[in-house]
């Protein structure tokens, strides 16, 4: 059975990092997905900074007491997931400490952004002068499916359809460089795709999931099985390509007003969602 892996901020935005690690265990995740968002966050304008231990002199630190708290508690970090927007250049000046970050974890793949509104050859720029610090450090780049927002509906964005998802990956075209595939993002109407020809078009080259639920419109990232996407479709596709990679949970939203006290209930959740996704595809 695929391994089973969950962003955490969510939870970290409630009860830190430490104590997220820990609940992601309890509830029965095989993994965790570093969320790296908190080195910067950017709020349409500018990057705003509070403090957190991400931002800090002692951030390497702790990332080491993080992967330490889920080692302890049989956890592994499959992957992570670096701030954006690149297009902030204080955030695009970030990627190699992302990536180091990465590495000292432990995980395998770290997702990094395309930058929206740039083409695919555009953006193998950026990836191109990360991939030789990313190889020294055993990690591998993923982009992914993004999209715009016009006319009241998802609008196209770097790698938001099959054919300039695959133009990215054939720009840069290196072992090291690889797709996660957003179901949510792929359902959005507007993108003209599906996550099923996503999936079918992406192939091999797909290596990591961001796994939520949404109304096929907006980008709720929702638990599984909580709105409209349709599973079955999606578990059928990733059979017929033979993937094996992790099960990854986006769903960060899904813990939006959990308290300190419940959160480990909505934890459970999201384990028992993603299990099912892996049950069915056996």
């Amino acid at each position: 059975m695929l391994k089973t892996s969950t962003e955490i901020a969510s939870v970290a935005e409630i009860v830190g990092e430490l104590k997220a690690v820990e609940l992601v265990a309890k509830a029965g995740f095989d993994g965790y997905d570093l969320s790296l968002f908190e080195m910067a966050r950017y709020d349409g304008k500018q990057v705003v900074r509070k403090g957190h231990p991400l931002q800090s002199k002692e951030a390497l630190q702790y990332v080491r007491q993080i992967k330490q708290v889920a080692e302890d508690n049989g956890l592994v970090c499959n992957q992570s997931h670096a701030p954006h927007p690149v297009s902030c250049p204080e955030i695009r000046a970030l990627m190699k400490t992302a990536i180091e970050f990465t590495a000292e974890a432990g995980g395998e793949i770290v997702v990094i952004h395309p930058d929206n509104n740039k083409n695919a050859a555009e953006n193998a720029e950026m990836y191109l002068e990360l991939l030789p610090y990313a190889k020294s450090c055993g990690v591998k780049i993923a982009t992914e499916n993004m999209w715009n927002w016009g006319q009241g509906q998802a609008a196209p964005a770097a790698c938001s359809d099959p054919e300039s998802f695959l133009a990215h990956l054939k720009a840069v075209n290196d072992p090291y460089f690889v797709a996660c595939l957003d179901i949510g993002h792929a359902a959005m109407r507007g993108l003209n795709t599906s996550p099923a020809e996503m999936i079918r078009a992406l192939g091999h080259h797909m290596q990591t999931l961001h796994i939520h639920d949404n109304d096929c419109h907006g980008d709720h990232h929702q638990l599984p099985f909580t709105m409209n996407i349709d599973f079955d479709t999606v578990v059928s596709a990733l059979k017929e390509i033979g993937y094996n990679g992790w099960l990854t949970l986006e769903t960060y939203r899904y813990c939006i007003g959990a308290t300190p006290e419940n959160v480990a209930e909505k934890v459970a959740d999201m384990a028992n969602a993603v299990k099912k996704i892996a049950e069915m595809i056996g």
